[in-house]
Formats: C-alpha cells, structure tokens, sequence
C-alpha cells in the first residue's frame, strides 16, 4: 500500500456507477451515465430491459476536464450509456477490460487482472492504476454477464482508492486484500442488483451486507457507495446500505460523497 496520509481524497457521486475522482491532480470518471431516464434493451432472447429511472445530475460537460475513465466494463448501458460513450472519445485515455478495449478501439487500453498503467501528474510524480479481479454474478457467469474489471489507484505519497466495478465475488476483495489493505477509500458498487431471468435471481453486484463485510476485509477507512439507485434493477439503496453498516459496526466509514 502506499504511504497512508489523513488526507481525503476528493470523490463525488453522481448516480448509478458514476463518480468523479481527483487525486494526484488528475481527474478520473467511473463508468460515465449521463443520460436521462428511459429503457434499454437487453443484448439477450427475450424481451428484457434495463430501465433508469431518474437522471443524472450533472451532465458529462458539467464535470469539466477528464483526464481519464475508469470503465469497470463496456457492455450494460447502466455502466456506460449513449452519452457516456459520447464522453469516451473526449478523454486522454479510457482504462477498462481487455475486450472492452478491443470492442472500444481508440484511446481505450485494456487491463488484465493486476496489469498496471502509469499516468504522470502534473507536479511531475505518477499515478499507478492497477486492474483487479471482479465478477459481475455467480461463478460461470461470464459468457453472459461479460468480463469486469476493478480499479486501485496508488502513489507514493497518497492514501490508495478502490474501485470494485461491478463485483459480486467476496473471494476477489479477500485476493485484493491481501495485496492492498488496508484500503484508504473504497468505492463500492452496492445495490444488490438481481433479474429474475439473470442467473436464478442471484446477485449480479454486491448487497449492503456483503458490501459491509468487503468493507471489513478491505480494512476501507472510507467507504463511497456507489451503483445503488437510478436503475429499476437495483434490489437495496441509502436505507439498507446504512442499516447493514450500522449492523456490522461500520456505519462511521460510510461517506456518500453527494
């Protein structure tokens, strides 16, 4: 881990997966969502549907320059809408999964489970973004869900930032801690997200419960929930993360960064 400080890390939630990140004097986005409520069908048989039900509140030019995208992954509208796209191409470079950076083409560069990349800072140090595992359902999920990828960002003189991606896998955080606790500040993509039709129900990103016990084997002395409202799919918002932190003696980590 990199030298802790008690400084905190400027994070700003705005909606669904998308957060705004500074640190090091660059400005990082999560998977970009922009666009207003509305339904978008599901790339599977059937005749489903991701509906978002409130919108953002800011636009992509409202949040000024982007220096990079972290994109846990490109193929679920929620994690990237028509808009988010739109910002892509307007950004130095987008870090995201192997295949995404295949499918996006461009400035998209793809990282592996614990590949690394290297941005340098304006006061000349560097910023290192790792790529971590995640996985967006059950075990075997992955030829219909699609691969997912996580983020840590770390230098030397500041306090580590987790991004989970949409992750529902405790053994993945277990494998990231055990590289990285404990963790300054965690951005965990909650919400409890389930279809009926997806996997029998089960979870496709963690709950409030798990997301309190990630927390824990993270050793996050700052927890930023985020991907737990706007969208029809999600199963748990503010009230359930709350209680649960609360339940597991948690509640003082938790920051909403609204």
């Amino acid at each position: 881990m990199s030298n802790a400080t008690s400084e905190k890390i400027p994070v700003n939630v705005y909606g669904g997966p998308t957060t705004l990140i500074e640190y090091g004097g660059l400005r990082f986005v999560t998977d970009p969502t922009f666009d207003p409520p509305g339904e978008y069908l599901m790339p599977l048989p059937g005749d489903h549907k991701l509906v978002k039900t409130e919108p953002a509140p800011v636009t992509a030019a409202d949040l000024g320059p982007v220096d990079a995208v972290l994109l846990s992954h490109d193929g679920h509208d929620d994690n990237l809408d028509h808009a988010g796209r739109a910002l892509l191409a307007e950004v130095p470079v987008v870090f995201t999964t192997v295949s995404g950076a295949g499918r996006l083409g461009g400035n998209a560069q793809g990282l592996a489970f614990w590949q690394t990349a290297e941005l340098k800072r304006p006061d000349g140090g560097t910023v290192t973004i790792t790529g971590l595992p995640a996985r967006h359902g059950p075990e075997g999920c992955e030829p219909i869900s699609g691969d997912v990828v996580g983020f840590m960002l770390t230098a030397g003189d500041l306090p580590s930032v987790y991004v989970s991606g949409d992750n529902a896998n405790l053994e993945h955080v277990k494998e990231i801690a055990e590289e990285f606790a404990p963790v300054d500040t965690a951005i965990l993509f909650l919400g409890g997200a389930r279809m009926d039709f997806a996997f029998d129900g089960a979870l496709l990103t963690l709950d409030s419960a798990l997301g309190a016990e990630a927390a824990r084997i993270l050793g996050a002395r700052r927890v930023v929930p985020a991907h737990y409202d706007s969208w029809a799919h999600f199963q748990e918002g503010r009230n359930e993360i709350e209680a649960a932190f609360t339940e597991a003696g948690l509640a003082g980590r938790l920051d909403f960064a609204r």
